[in-house]
């Protein structure tokens, strides 16, 4: 399969007229990619968005069936890409190849999992429509018969993310979501993985065809200009966004947002520090299992997962994990992370928290290349923590901060004073976790998923799944961009009375 570098709009592959060209970049070998990537320009994005709308009064109409059979098709042709697709994001994002593989298989199965919901769907695609009978009887005047249902938004601009190529980008969750409810989708591909959006855009683009879909149904725009980004929220033809990215660039589009008339819902993933909280039955009984499974949680991905744990409560008196976390993190072995950008966030976080008075460093891992990231574990005590606002904020990288605290009751304190979360995670024996009942009950209002004696890291695809928390973990505490009710974020009750 041939690469072009150009945008898929509407059924059409296009290039501009004296395009702007960016590059990918190999994050193994610190080097920009040779495939050039077109810029998209703002007539493209105008024309997409256009055909997307006329698409939904078409697509709108498919039957539950038809949209499952094209859910199911995207995924065969996803997997039909076979080794060009994993062999390309690894070239682009420098991720194992055991990571793509299984991040690919998630987003087929998200994909299929959303087709075999609406197969499975009766009245109302969420099956949460509901019928009250007419009661022409009643006095002193009669009841009509009322049924609720759900409808479909309309066209809906998505994001890519940078550090889940597949799951959270092109043909990630927002747009299976999104089509899975009626929506058409135009995705604007992340800089990071240009030529990988491109692929699975060709992907969709089969499946298109041969479902007989609109070709408006789904565009794809390449482009690094922010004023593209801008106008595609701004379109009033959009009615929902999804987003994964940083904390900044989500201000600014909510800023544009803000000058519509129409204000629509962005659904927004935004970061998370996942706090871990140790419990003292459980961290004397098993301080050696803890450390080494919250180590091998931190570099993941090389802490470029959304869900990695960068917050860790341990009793002051717990030299024994201390000293355990700090050998695992020696001798760890740096890695990439997925752009230069990136790389030079984490470099600059870490110099700060070093010349820090307030927290220690405990340990580095080992540094191979320049352009790597090598793991730091930081430590300071609760009070210090709870008293600098700074601390609080997430280092996207390989990175965790020990807090020590000396009484249970400090911990309701700090968790008070936490911003929104995607999760968080409770380490105690049974004796620990019945203490900790105010404590977990205090969390609930901070997280969006709490974890009982596992790691953060992972996300199951399933109807009781919720990814997603208060502020600003997500924009929309009410939503969750895994699982089956994801797809409630692109539809709307309707409410159809009739006299009986």
């Amino acid at each position: 399969m041939q690469v072009t570098g150009a945008s898929l709009i509407a059924g059409s592959w296009q290039i501009a007229e004296q395009a702007e060209i960016f590059y990918g970049f190999s994050p193994k070998l610190n080097l920009p990619l040779e495939t050039p990537v077109y810029e998209a320009n703002s007539d493209m994005l105008e024309h997409a968005i256009n055909e997307a709308e006329r698409a939904f009064k078409v697509y709108r109409k498919t039957s539950y069936q038809q949209r499952a059979e094209f859910l199911h098709a995207i995924a065969d042709e996803i997997e039909a890409l076979g080794t060009l697709l994993i062999d390309t994001t690894h070239q682009e994002t420098n991720l194992p190849v055991a990571r793509l593989e299984g991040e690919r298989a998630r987003t087929m199965g998200q994909l299929r999992a959303f087709a075999q919901a609406l197969e499975g769907s009766h009245k109302s695609i969420a099956n949460f429509g509901c019928t009250d009978a007419a009661v022409p009887e009643r006095t002193p005047l009669p009841k009509p018969n009322t049924e609720l249902d759900y409808i479909p938004l309309g066209v809906v601009g998505v994001f890519g993310a940078s550090n889940f190529p597949y799951a959270f980008s092109t043909l990630g969750g927002d747009t299976a979501a999104a089509l899975a409810a009626g929506c058409s989708v135009i995705t604007k591909s992340h800089t990071a993985h240009p030529i990988t959006s491109e692929l699975m855009a060709r992907a969709i683009s089969l499946a298109i065809e041969k479902c007989e879909m609109p070709k408006g149904v789904f565009s794809m725009v390449q482009a690094k200009r922010y004023d593209l980004a801008h106008q595609l929220v701004a379109a009033p033809q959009v009615k929902a966004i999804g987003f994964t990215g940083s904390f900044s660039v989500a201000q600014k589009l909510l800023e544009t947002i803000g000058t519509r008339q129409e204000r629509i819902p962005f659904y927004g993933e935004l970061g998370s520090i996942n706090p871990q909280f140790l419990l003292k039955e459980q961290i004397a009984q098993a301080s050696n299992s803890l450390a080494s499974q919250l180590c091998q949680a931190l570099l993941m991905g090389n802490g470029q997962f959304c869900t990695s744990p960068g917050l860790w409560l341990v009793p002051a008196a717990s030299s024994a994990f201390i000293e355990q976390a700090v050998e695992h993190i020696k001798a760890s072995q740096s890695d990439t992370l997925l752009s230069p950008n990136i790389v030079s966030s984490f470099k600059q976080s870490i110099a700060e928290l070093k010349q820090s008075d307030e927290v220690t460093l405990l340990a580095e891992g080992v540094l191979n290349e320049s352009h790597h990231a090598n793991a730091h574990l930081f430590t300071t005590d609760i009070d210090t923590f709870l008293a600098n606002k700074a601390l609080h904020e997430e280092v996207f990288g390989p990175m965790a901060m020990i807090v020590t605290y000396d009484k249970p009751a400090q911990l309701l304190a700090l968790v008070e004073s936490l911003d929104g979360q995607l999760t968080a995670s409770v380490h105690g024996t049974p004796a620990d976790l019945r203490k900790a009942e105010v404590l977990i009950e205090a969390l609930e209002y901070k997280v969006g998923r709490i974890i009982e004696n596992q790691m953060p890291t992972g996300v199951e695809v399933c109807s009781s799944m919720n990814h997603g928390g208060p502020y600003p973990s997500s924009t929309d505490v009410r939503s969750t961009s895994v699982g089956l009710n994801a797809m409630l974020r692109f539809l709307r009750p309707i409410c159809r009375q009739k006299a009986n």
